[in-house]
């Protein structure tokens, strides 16, 4: 899995949850709680989301780290296996 197909589960993840966002416009270095209004209730089922796409478990103590879309991505990346584009 690419990087890139991480980014759009992730957003696909994001919509199930916050179905007013705009995908194709969402910013992946802007906090989630600045661009959408996500409860504890809403995130929670987001974390969910992403252990069902990905198999990731995220735990509570790492919840800090999903701060914006990228930190998502980077998580997800990081914990399935697929290393960083080279610059």
């Amino acid at each position: 899995m690419t990087r890139a197909e991480i980014h759009e589960k992730v957003l696909q993840a994001l919509a199930g949850v916050a179905p007013e966002i705009d995908t194709a416009t969402f910013e992946t270095d802007v906090a989630l709680r600045d661009q959408v209004d996500l409860d504890s209730m809403d995130f929670l089922r987001f974390v969910i989301e992403l252990h069902r796409q990905f198999g990731v478990q995220v735990p509570e103590t790492d919840y800090q780290k999903l701060s914006n879309v990228a930190a998502v991505i980077d998580y997800v990346a990081a914990h399935i296996g697929v290393t960083a584009p080279s610059r």
